[in-house]
């Protein structure tokens, strides 16, 4: 996948990436929200190697750009009955609260409803992360669900998330491409 839009890309990760990850997968900062406060124990060849396993039909890990400089990651997973499952992390705290990540979200899901021939789109939030859930509800996702102290974060205290869906009937966002 290779998504552009003025000073935004969006691109399949790469062994070559595999670095960058790991430093921001190996940060507690930037994975506390999802549920790894200490930082995921993962090494860089373990991750060019998992990134070897991403096909479009499957599963993709995706670099995001702007400027050409990696700020975060996406990701999304095939779950069947042409269902995907979408994740997205801005990492560079400083690219944040700027608009990106509705802008990023918006030109995947284009991706997903038009050239890749999804008909539904799932994910989950913290239920802590108001500043997500607004973005998702802003972009056309509907709660269907919570699931009130369901999981344990790495320091064994209880999380709650709530779950969305976008139908592509119900798809708002659409980003004007050029």
């Amino acid at each position: 996948m290779l998504i552009t839009q003025g000073s935004l890309t969006i691109r399949n990760a790469a062994a070559a990436d595999a670095a960058q990850l790991g430093l921001w997968w190996r940060d507690g900062k930037v994975m506390a929200h999802a549920g790894f406060p200490n930082g995921l124990a993962i090494s860089d060849a373990d991750i060019a190697k998992d990134l070897e396993t991403d096909t479009d039909d499957t599963c993709r890990r995706l670099i995001i750009q702007v400027d050409s400089v990696p700020v975060g990651e996406m990701n999304y997973r095939n779950k069947g009955h042409h269902t995907a499952e979408i994740g997205i992390k801005i990492c560079d705290f400083s690219m944040q609260d700027k608009g990106y990540g509705k802008r990023f979200l918006c030109m995947l899901i284009d991706a997903l409803f038009g050239s890749l021939g999804y008909d539904k789109i799932i994910l989950d939030t913290n239920l802590s992360n108001t500043r997500a859930q607004h973005v998702y509800e802003k972009i056309g996702f509907r709660k269907v669900g919570e699931q009130i102290n369901a999981w344990k974060n790495q320091l064994g205290e209880l999380q709650s998330s709530v779950d969305y869906e976008l139908l592509k009937s119900d798809y708002i966002c659409r980003i004007k491409k050029g």
